[in-house]
């Protein structure tokens, strides 16, 4: 269920320019400048790894080539001749940040870079990312790369359901190559619930970051781009969000009923599908049924009969289907 809007944005004190707060399931709990187009720097590559990771094997060996090395920015400092596995880039990539683990997984999973920007803009496409375009694999400032909030936000649910990818943005420290890298993420030691995130800076894009929290089996996503107070701006987020919020399934004892013409029985019990959302402590919820006047036999048990839409605070916060019980034959 995809919440139409925000609550409490005005409630307060966060230093980025363009932030947004969602349950997983995409229900929207804080938004400022979401939709706006932006540089997002190393938080480019979350894409860069779940590309990876759906297309190579972790245990897929890489021999480090001369045009890996020496980009500017973050880096895994790879040399030339080296070997490593896949996985291993992997921890570098979102450990450390590395710009040459970019490169070098790009080209191992793509052959060339251009091949795996494709892929990149494909995965976007298929997430439907509208708001969003890369360019290269790391991050670094380009004219044609670039995100905004709400689509990062959407990229870091997509990948947390990843098994491989959780397990990875959530490690505080790797040891490869005789190394031990340790996590750029502070939020993992900082806030409570954090399991994971991807840090990103430029001069251009300012701090960015996006985390994932969860407590009590609730889990959220935060977004903060051009973040002065970005480490404070995610714990604050996260704290005001599971004091006010919590997730309560609307479904239950709701149900309507329909008339059946020339049907066995004369009515049909209609009943919505389960429906969890995450909203403010207290809040009060209404509905409105959009149900048809009346149905003629037979009926089938589980067909869609309508939507519940479902409003707070008269905001439109959601819907779900609608659906016969029982299923009714025509009288005799």
């Amino acid at each position: 269920m995809n919440s139409a809007h925000a609550f409490g944005e005005n409630r307060l004190n966060v230093s980025a320019e363009k932030a947004i707060l969602i349950h997983e399931d995409g229900e929207v709990l804080f938004d400022r400048n979401a939709d706006k187009k932006s540089l997002i720097a190393s938080t480019t590559k979350l894409m860069t790894a779940i590309v990876v990771l759906e297309n190579c094997d972790l245990s897929d060996t890489v021999e480090i080539r001369e045009e890996y090395c020496g980009l500017e920015g973050s880096s895994m400092y790879l040399k030339a001749g080296e070997k490593y596995t896949v996985d291993e880039l992997l921890k570098g990539l979102m450990l450390v940040s590395g710009n040459d683990a970019a490169m070098a997984l790009a080209c191992h999973t793509a052959k060339t870079e251009e091949g795996f920007v494709k892929l990149m803009n494909k995965k976007a496409s298929e997430l439907g990312m509208s708001g969003t375009h890369f360019e290269n694999p790391h991050g670094l400032d380009g004219k044609k790369h670039y995100s905004c909030a709400a689509d990062l936000a959407k990229l870091m649910a997509y990948c947390m359901k990843n098994e491989s990818f959780a397990a990875l943005c959530g490690l505080r420290t790797a040891d490869v190559g005789g190394r031990t890298l340790i996590n750029h993420n502070k939020l993992l030691k900082l806030c409570k619930g954090c399991i994971g995130g991807k840090t990103g800076f430029t001069e251009a894009a300012g701090r960015c970051l996006v985390s994932c929290c969860e407590r009590d089996g609730t889990r959220l996503i935060c977004v903060t781009l051009n973040a002065p107070d970005d480490w404070d701006d995610h714990i604050s987020l996260y704290n005001w969000a599971f004091e006010l919020f919590s997730k309560r399934n609307i479904s239950e004892n709701i149900s309507f009923s329909v008339p059946v013409i020339s049907g066995e029985t004369e009515n049909a019990v209609i009943l919505p599908k389960k429906c969890m959302v995450f909203l403010p402590v207290n809040s009060k919820i209404n509905y409105k049924a959009e149900l048809p006047h009346f149905v003629f036999a037979p009926v089938q048990a589980g067909d869609t009969a309508g939507k519940l839409k479902l409003f707070c605070e008269n905001r439109l916060v959601g819907e779900t289907e609608l659906f016969y019980r029982d299923s009714i034959m025509p009288a005799l």
